[in-house]
């Protein structure tokens, strides 16, 4: 089984909007959490960080731990071409403010841009369930 541990951040504006990237792939286009994979030995407040300033363009300041999600795919449903084992996924999830920069598309990423969307306009987007499930460990729903 292989193993992938990513650290993802719940960011929310002064006028509540969420903050969410759009991950390029998936089977098909999606919005996700910014956020992404540990390098080796990184720390997943750091990796979050990291993650949301490439994706985003912003800097943050990690708050709380909301959660941490675990989860197996099945090798039939990986992105992986050619994968023959499960993968299990840890995704840590954050709650984070920013503290500077400005918004602006990762180049040559898994993801191609990012956008605030309101909660009431996030149900109907294309979205990957970590939307949902971070959104719900911040006591937010879509």
């Amino acid at each position: 089984m292989d193993m992938r541990v990513a650290a993802y951040a719940v960011i929310v504006d002064d006028d509540d909007r969420v903050l969410l990237a759009r991950w390029t792939e998936g089977r098909r286009v999606s919005w996700t959490m910014p956020g992404g994979g540990l390098e080796d030995g990184e720390d997943p407040q750091v990796a979050a960080r990291r993650e949301v300033l490439e994706e985003t363009g912003y800097k943050v300041v990690i708050d709380d731990l909301l959660g941490i999600h675990s989860r197996v795919i099945p090798p039939r449903r990986r992105v992986t071409p050619g994968a023959t084992a499960p993968l299990h996924t840890l995704r840590i999830v954050y709650r984070a403010r920013i503290t500077g920069g400005r918004l602006r598309f990762e180049k040559n990423g898994s993801t191609d841009m990012a956008a605030w969307y309101r909660l009431g306009e996030i149900g109907g987007l294309q979205r990957v369930r970590l939307v949902d499930i971070a959104l719900g460990m911040a006591g937010l729903t879509a």
